[in-house]
């Protein structure tokens, strides 16, 4: 009998052993013993597709996990900024594109990911987005924003309405809107990044594409030269199609015209098409990816990177992260991004099943022009962009000629190539 209750003890013991092998307990890949990533990021958003798109890499490198850390977009630079330079940064970090990301790099804060498996996935130009002064790879593109304009498709049937398909084409269709007592576009003029958008998405046949683009960049040419106000003329020409309070709405205001049909156009990036598509499931929508030049067959799209990730210098788990930038590389990630946030992957060969996704991955491989301010002038504090844009509020409130505003613009951007990168500081949030 004693023999017997020995032997049940033991069978316990070891049971309760054994299960806690079976666990995992041992194998270096329970969820205890695994290495956990912090990652920052500026989309509160897209939390829920972060979430599918990290178990994916998850269920694959069992011994990593990954917590997605969003902050707001208005608070990021600075808490990313803070967090930086006080050594208390996140593993991985969502890098502002073009002079955000070398600013970031410049200053020493991250790795360079030239040697990881998959950077031949993307466009070389792309890659420009998340490079150092050096000339290094710093970050991992995320997607490819393309500016555009919505617009409502059953307004359009209601009035027999083409799309327009050249400047003069849209301004033909807003006139016999507006005669209709329809408001044609709806732009927010509150938040100065909205007027920058919209110079981005109607202006490049005015200041003539590309070929001002490389004047730009060869220094034949600058903020003054008379294509840049041929550009102006175009804004200020708008204003006759806008809502008389365009000054006094910011984005939420703006999109909501557009989505309660109020008004039959929108201005805005691609990344706006799921909040549309969320915050009315009924609405038809319809997109006009850019205005043809003279001659061409394909309309002109503004696009940009937008943002990319990276990894931060002195994180203790290196290894780990540089195996996530490997996957944030691959046509996996890629097709995972499309399928489940509606937006244009960086990574090349990636297919979208949303047809109006489809149409304007098209439309920007047909023919592409970058986001002038956000590409060519974003660098300095303040940036070119930004006085370019604040500039373009006070011309519509009437505290700025067009004249002023270019002038200012060229100069600030003399003084910011002059300067160079900028070294990070702790910011002081205001109380």
């Amino acid at each position: 009998m004693k023999e017997k209750l020995l032997l049940g003890i033991f069978f316990i013991l070891f049971s309760g052993i054994a299960a806690g092998c079976g666990n995992g307990g041992g194998s270096g890949n329970s969820s205890e013993d695994a290495v956990e990533l912090e990652m920052y990021s500026w989309r509160t958003e897209d939390r829920s597709a972060y979430e599918e798109i990290i178990a994916a890499f998850e269920e694959e490198n069992p011994d990593i996990k990954i917590k997605f850390n969003p902050f707001e977009a208005t608070e990021y630079n600075t808490i990313l900024t803070n967090a930086l330079v006080s050594g208390t940064g996140p593993d991985i970090v969502q890098l502002r594109p073009y002079t955000g990301a070398r600013t970031i790099a410049d200053n020493g804060y991250l790795v360079a990911l030239d040697d990881i498996e998959g950077l031949d996935n993307f466009d070389e130009t792309y890659l420009e987005a998340a490079q150092g002064s050096d000339g290094n790879t710093y970050g991992i593109p995320l997607s490819l924003n393309i500016g555009l304009i919505y617009y409502n498709i059953d307004i359009f049937n209601e009035y027999g309405l083409e799309p327009p398909e050249t400047w003069d084409d849209f301004i033909a269709v807003s006139q016999e809107l507006k005669n209709n007592g329809v408001t044609p576009l709806s732009v927010g003029g509150r938040e100065a990044w909205l007027l920058s958008m919209l110079h981005g998405v109607i202006t490049p046949t005015a200041y003539g594409g590309n070929d001002f683009v490389e004047d730009i960049t060869e220094g034949e040419a600058d903020l003054t030269d008379p294509r840049m106000m041929e550009s102006l003329d175009r804004m200020e020409e708008l204003t006759e199609y806008i809502a008389d309070d365009f000054m006094a709405l910011d984005d939420a205001d703006s999109t909501a015209l557009f989505y309660t049909e109020e008004a039959a156009m929108y201005v805005n990036g691609d990344f706006q098409l799921e909040v549309l598509e969320n915050s009315n499931p009924d609405l038809s929508i319809g997109v006009i990816p850019g205005f043809k030049e003279e001659g061409s067959d394909d309309p002109l799209v503004m696009n940009w990177v937008d943002g990319s990730y990276g990894v931060v210098e002195g994180t203790e788990h290196e290894e780990e992260a540089l195996k996530f930038m490997e996957f944030m590389a691959s046509p996996e990630f890629g097709q995972l991004f499309t399928d489940n946030l509606t937006r244009v992957s960086a990574v090349e060969g990636v297919t979208a099943s949303h047809d109006i996704v489809k149409q304007i991955m098209e439309a920007s491989e047909a023919n592409s022009t970058p986001y002038l301010m956000l590409v060519e002038y974003g660098l300095g504090s303040p940036s070119t962009k930004g006085i370019f844009e604040d500039g373009l509020q006070g011309m519509y409130l009437g505290e700025i000629t067009k004249e002023e505003l270019l002038e200012q613009s060229q100069e600030n951007a003399e003084r910011a190539a002059e300067e160079g990168v900028e070294e990070l500081e702790m910011i002081e949030e205001d109380e």
